[in-house]
């Protein structure tokens, strides 16, 4: 079977990136993946949406620790009869997906997110996987413009990474498709540190590609020049429709926020109106 049409493997990285999460310890839970969300764990929800989803074949969890996983009955239930495999979690967020990355045939297409992707769905995953499909690169990242995001939720505050021809949000869903893919990986690994400010990320690109973005001249597009040549690849990006899809659950106000969207669609689908 052809990467084209092949079902999507994922990656879920699910183990915390600091001890004593704050969101974990707000929830009273041993990790954050098991933070409940609408009275559901975070990462039971970014598997029932990636279950749903068309594009996706096998699911990986990357953490968290095994003995985190047998606090939960129905996670515990999943993996034990093998419907999701679980690896154990890396150092950090990167390593756990290059180490997973590495132990698949380069010939399987993979999706990359994260268990905190708590707002997480079938259609969100499909769009991603059927665009990045037909985009002829060799990895891309999911991108949501801000101003859709902050219409959306004008009460979040999210990462923006603001360019001359917009504002735009990271979305947690990635896409290796080739062989070479897997080399960006290893370079995720390289700026991990970095991932929440944006000019110490666009410094790989050269100077100057600092000097376009400090003067709001740097466009997406000659940012991802800049990141192909670097990574000896062709990079891409999805645009998201979705204003959900930029929502991850990174801090105490994020996991609230999430309830309090989830609360509205509850309302909304209640009362008929289709609330957003």
């Amino acid at each position: 079977m052809k990467p084209a049409t092949q079902p999507f493997t994922t990656i879920i990285l699910a183990a915390d990136r600091e001890v004593n999460d704050p969101v974990a310890q707000s929830a009273a839970v041993s990790c954050k993946a098991l933070t409940p969300v609408a009275g559901r764990a975070m990462v039971l929800r970014v598997l029932d949406a990636l279950a749903e989803a068309k594009e996706v074949g096998d699911r990986i969890l990357a953490g968290p620790a095994m003995a985190a996983v047998e606090q939960n009955a129905e996670l515990h239930s999943l993996v034990s009869a093998g419907q999701v495999q679980w690896v154990a979690p890396q150092a950090t967020t990167s390593s756990s997906a290059f180490s997973a990355l590495q132990s698949l045939p380069t010939g399987v297409p993979v999706l990359v997110t994260t268990a905190d992707h708590a707002l997480l769905s079938a259609a969100m995953v499909d769009h991603f996987c059927a665009e990045a499909r037909n985009s002829g690169c060799d990895v891309l990242a999911g991108i949501a413009r801000h101003d859709l995001v902050a219409a959306a939720f004008p009460e979040g505050r999210r990462t923006v990474t603001r360019l001359k021809d917009g504002g735009y949000c990271g979305c947690n869903l990635f896409a290796f498709l080739t062989p070479q893919a897997r080399l960006a990986a290893d370079f995720w690994r390289q700026v991990e540190k970095e991932r929440k400010k944006p000019l110490r990320i666009i410094k790989v690109m050269g100077t100057l590609a600092v000097l376009r973005y400090l003067l709001g001249q740097l466009t997406l597009e000659q940012a991802l020049a800049g990141l192909s040549k670097r990574m000896k690849l062709q990079a891409g990006v999805v645009r998201m429709p979705f204003a959900e899809a930029a929502v991850d659950v990174d801090k105490v106000d994020d996991w609230l926020l999430v309830e309090a969207i989830l609360a509205r669609k509850n309302q909304g689908a209640a009362l008929g109106t289709g609330a957003p």
